[in-house]
């Protein structure tokens, strides 16, 4: 049962670090530290990700197990931390969970830090960063029929029984992932809230086009499961494929787009206003004279008489 205790808290201090922020100077410092103290393994984990979080609960057992310094960060791919921040002297291997980084990233990351690279991913995406001409120090472990973190666990379990050392977790995996799968479905619910609110927004005024938007207030940790199911009742309604989550953050009015169509680029909208992020997922903050010019005029008018047309998702 104690363990078991330390397991959470654990987790809960992976989780707490998804405050810092990704690309922050408490990151920065972070890493430079660990170049002084020579700390030879790193973990990147995928934010926002439940996925990414339990690989990297997984890498700190095992590391703890093993009495084995590592620095975990998140890694999300609107302010990603760069191949030259992570070359630091000492670093023997990194570990890139429930991700695999930019095109070329683990070979530039392993070339510059002359350091082993290991990633595991699960998304069909990745498969053409799988090449033969990688250094022979990268290792990716991309399995479809598996989550991340399931491969991770095995990946870490394996090692300890290499090295005689106790199982990894007390508690059997599949349970750990089935709480993991209830969770994502509670976040799901807890989104699910917020769509019967929804309004049309006008990208760029217009420029870009139309999707579906919504306000989420205080649930900013919901954008990515809120932003997801906009995007496929965008498309219904014949808008944009893109679901834009809109919230204060720090006295700043973000907007989050999320798209679930792969011919849809959602970071050319989020670049022309100064943020950045994937073709699926990209944010930025926006000024409220600007958003209100973004708001369509028909707005609550046409969310009430088209609100009982969308198919349930």
């Amino acid at each position: 049962m104690r363990k078991w205790w330390r397991t959470k808290c654990a987790l809960g201090q992976i989780l707490r670090l998804r405050g810092r922020g990704f690309r922050s100077d408490a990151a920065l410092k972070a890493i430079s530290i660990a170049g002084e103290e020579r700390v030879k393994n790193l973990a990147l984990y995928n934010y926002p990700s439940l996925s990414g979080s339990l690989s990297a609960l997984f890498a700190h057992l095992f590391h703890s197990h093993l009495n084995l310094p590592c620095l975990l960060l998140p890694f999300s791919s609107v302010e990603p931390l760069r191949v030259e921040d992570l070359c630091i002297e000492g670093l023997e291997r990194v570990y890139l969970l429930d991700f695999l980084g930019p095109k070329r990233f683990a070979d530039a990351l392993s070339r510059g830090s002359s350091c082993e690279v290991i990633g595991f991913d699960h998304r069909k995406s990745v498969l053409g960063q799988i090449t033969s001409d990688h250094p022979d120090k990268v290792t990716f472990y991309v399995d479809l029929e598996k989550s991340s973190s399931t491969a991770a666990y095995e990946y870490f379990s394996s090692k300890l029984v290499d090295l005689n050392s106790p199982d990894l977790l007390e508690i059997n995996s599949v349970d750990l992932i089935a709480k993991g799968n209830s969770d994502i479905s509670s976040r799901q619910s807890a989104a699910n809230k917020f769509l019967d609110k929804v309004f049309r927004v006008r990208l760029g005024r217009g420029f870009y086009g139309e999707c579906l938007g919504v306000r989420a207030d205080g649930n900013s940790y919901l954008s990515d499961e809120i932003g997801k199911q906009l995007s496929a009742r965008s498309a219904a309604a014949g808008l944009r494929p893109i679901g834009a989550v809109i919230y204060m953050q720090r006295n700043n009015l973000k907007m989050c787009l999320r798209s679930t169509d792969s011919a849809t680029d959602t970071s050319e909208i989020a670049k022309a206003y100064g943020g950045g992020g994937s073709a699926s997922s990209s944010s930025f903050i926006i000024r409220m004279d600007e958003y209100n010019q973004w708001l369509s005029v028909n707005a609550s008018r046409w969310s009430k008489g088209m609100m009982h047309h969308f198919v349930k998702y």
